[in-house]
């Protein structure tokens, strides 16, 4: 998902060049474990390949708070790390997952030395990346003040909570600043001597702006707990519209300790976090013990035959991957950013559900399946305690982008055999995503982003079910909404089937072919109608938002949603008049410079061609596309990141194979990118991909064979990996008609 957005993209060219060669340089070490091979910069700065506005956090995976240095105060649009900054503010802990989504209960922890500084301009010191370490266990910096002294910072995280380390300079008296809230926050901060602590919290939080409700309970508790007493200690803008918070004094040259705990729930439980995730003061007990966890989650994937850069590509983009969905419970409670109210059990959040539906939840259900029940609970709760399993939960509703590709996780972890979850709950949720339109339909255009509406679930569904697609005179966006609709019902039409539920499933199988009455014969592409039948205007962007409403597209045209019905590409093909005129059209697609990988719905185009009888041109492409659009450098990944997608992309290609339809449990075959790559399961078993012979020119499929068995198509299942198979392919310098045999059954209705 882009953002565009009018602020400016700030970069030193020639100071970037330096800084990625050194980089480059620096990944010739030899790590020793699988953390030495994250390198948290990438995608933190723009270049030649792309921005994908990730921040360098230290947290476990899935963690409920994120560590990270303040570069500049983040917004919708902006994050708090930019890579070609060179002044620090403080040290952030926030909720913002991506640059197009804002932050929320953030607080921020600011050491400094001289004169009082509260605003983050005035606060600010020059910082060089030669004086900075960034890992997932682990953040340090030198900081130049400016009366010259050197502050050094360092952090490292638990799953709510952090533990921050302050060097400050002889002669210089030492200040540790805490930021509750910022102007026009009506945020609170509190000092205790006697505990040594700063309490408060803050209430602002971003999704106000794009989503039905008020939430007035909803509030970031912290708790900043200070190992040595402080000389003195004041709060700060209590009584203006400035930023609000705190401060303590120290003398020259100490050593302070911080401890932050953070919680959704109360100050009380933000200490009780603290107290039960950072229970003793050792900074270097916590950061091994997060080194260890994170060890355990990026050792389960294992290279051979990659370069360094490669190898760092590979973790980096793991560690990514595994950030998102949040944890948004604090043992066995959670805030309910739905219904304002506290309930017992667990939750999560940041889901970017319309991005992390095609590939970040599937990487999930193999490297971490003990989340998914979890997982899906959350949005259940989120349906009982809203009336909607939300898109976009951050921590409300957002109605950002369309669908309700909720239903797709949910029928993926069906099919895939979850359990924990209710399963009548999740035939009720999906089923109304399916049925009910959402309030004022038929009045509102549901325009992208629109503020303060409610809920959107399906916009235009009344005219889906009435004419069987929505007419982009009534709705905006209407051609996409059809299409991807189309795939949401084919997963309805799962949930259903698994539930013996047999009208159902007939009835959203058979209505899972809508996205056919867009086909427009005369184009060999889909285009969008108008209410009375007639085609509408072909083109449109979201680089051109004023053709939207005419032409009906997402983020893309009609080049880019053409072969967006994930669950029936063999009908697609059927209706383009077969697989020569599918090929060639999909051809023009490639050639013409259609396929936007910075953008999700062009993630599975370059598997397409398995579905065709052109294998080999798959294997060809998805080379091509991992090799231009990811880098070892902070420019190294061509697009938002958004909350795992692009790097899930690049990890699923990589091992060799993609879930172009995740809920199905299928994956496509590519173009094994190394001589080796294992997965070591949860259930204790080994699935591995060999790929002999393997280099950057030998990139095509000569044979397969999946446990010593001949492999003559191009698609694993998730049991078979579950299973803990071994794939063999041989690999060779030009194409074969290896699976070119296979085609894919098109969807067939009673």
């Amino acid at each position: 998902m882009r953002f565009y957005s009018v602020w400016p993209v700030l970069r030193n060219i020639l100071g970037l060049s330096v800084l990625v060669t050194s980089l480059t340089m620096a990944s010739s070490a030899q790590p020793q474990d699988a953390v030495s091979w994250v390198n948290p910069y990438i995608g933190t700065g723009d270049g030649p390949i792309g921005y994908g506005g990730t921040m360098p956090f230290v947290t476990p995976p899935f963690g409920m708070t994120n560590w990270t240095a303040q570069t500049r105060q983040n917004r919708l649009s902006v994050v708090s790390y930019e890579y070609s900054d060179t002044a620090i503010q403080g040290f952030m802990g926030t909720h913002q997952p991506a640059i197009w989504m804002g932050d929320y209960g953030y607080v921020t922890v600011v050491p400094q030395v001289g004169e009082l500084e509260t605003t983050p301009e005035a606060r600010q010191m020059r910082f060089t990346h030669t004086d900075e370490i960034a890992r997932p266990d682990y953040y340090s910096v030198w900081m130049t003040a400016k009366d010259g002294g050197r502050i050094r910072a360092e952090m490292t995280a638990t799953e709510r909570c952090a533990y921050m380390r302050f060097t400050f300079p002889k002669g210089s008296n030492g200040r540790v600043l805490v930021e509750a809230s910022r102007p026009g926050i009506a945020g609170e901060a509190k000092f205790d001597a006697t505990k040594h602590e700063i309490t408060g919290y803050n209430p602002d939080r971003i999704d106000r702006n794009l989503g039905p409700f008020a939430l007035p309970n909803f509030k970031g508790y912290f708790v900043v707990e200070f190992r040595k007493a402080w000389h003195d200690a004041k709060t700060y803008g209590m009584d203006s519209a400035g930023a609000h918070g705190a401060y303590a004094d120290f003398a020259s040259g100490e050593v302070v300790e911080v401890r932050v705990g953070t919680s959704f729930l109360s100050i009380d439980q933000a200490r009780k976090n603290l107290r039960h995730e950072i229970p003793s003061w050792d900074f270097d007990a916590v950061q091994k013990k997060l080194r260890s966890t994170w060890n355990d989650k990026l050792s389960r994937v294992s290279v051979e035959g990659a370069t360094d850069d490669q190898k760092k590509i590979v973790y980096t983009g793991l560690y990514h991957a595994l950030l998102y969905p949040r944890i948004f419970s604090e043992y066995g409670r959670y805030y309910s950013a739905f219904d304002d109210k506290i309930h017992e059990g667990e939750s999560y959040t940041a889901y970017s559900i319309w991005d992390t539906f095609r590939a970040e939840n599937s990487l999930l259900t193999l490297l971490a399946p003990e989340r998914i029940p979890g997982m899906i609970t959350a949005l259940l709760q989120n349906y009982k305690e809203g009336g909607w399993m939300p898109k976009w939960p951050n921590p409300s509703y957002t109605n950002i982008m369309i669908g309700t590709h909720a239903d797709s996780l949910v029928a993926e972890a069906i099919n895939k055999g979850f359990t924990g979850f209710d399963r009548k709950t999740a035939w009720d949720a999906v089923y109304k995503d399916a049925m009910v339109p959402p309030d004022g339909d038929t009045t509102r255009r549901w325009l992208d982003r629109e503020p303060h509406t409610p809920y959107e679930a399906r916009g235009g569904l009344t005219y889906y079910k009435q004419l069987g697609y929505i007419p982009t005179d009534k709705t905006d966006e209407a051609s996409s909404r059809t299409i991807e609709d189309s795939y949401d019902d084919w997963c309805v039409a799962q949930v259903a089937k698994a539930l013996g539920r047999e009208k159902d499933y007939e009835f959203f199988l058979k209505r899972s072919l809508n996205y056919k009455n867009l086909y427009n014969p005369a184009l060999g592409l889909m285009n969008g109608r108008t209410s009375d039948g007639k085609w509408a205007p072909i083109g449109g962007t979201r680089d051109t938002p004023g053709n939207r409403s005419v032409s009906g597209w997402t983020e893309g045209d009609a080049w880019v949603y053409t072969w967006a019905s994930l669950h029936d590409l063999g009908g697609l093909k059927n209706l383009m008049g077969g697989a020569e005129k599918y090929n060639a059209k999909l051809d023009q697609h490639f050639a013409g410079g259609h396929n936007k990988h910075s953008n999700e719905p062009s993630h599975h185009y370059g598997y397409l061609y398995d579905y065709s009888g052109q294998p080999w041109k798959t294997q060809a492409k998805v080379r091509e596309i991992a090799n231009a659009e990811y880098a070892n450098k902070p420019s190294g990944i061509d697009g938002d990141d958004d909350c795992g997608q692009m790097s899930a992309w690049y990890l699923f290609t990589a091992m060799g194979f993609y879930p172009v339809n995740p809920a199905s449990g299928d994956y496509m075959i590519g173009s094994p990118m190394f001589g080796k790559m294992s997965l070591r399961l949860a259930n204790g078993k080994t699935f591995t991909v060999i790929a002999k012979n393997n280099s950057s020119t030998n990139l095509y499929i000569q044979s397969a064979t999946l446990n010593g068995k001949s492999l003559d198509k191009p698609v694993l299942t998730y049991n078979q990996i579950m299973q803990g198979s071994t794939v063999e392919f041989v690999m060779g310098p030009q194409p074969s008609k290896w699976a070119s045999q296979w085609e894919p059954k098109a969807i067939a209705v009673k």
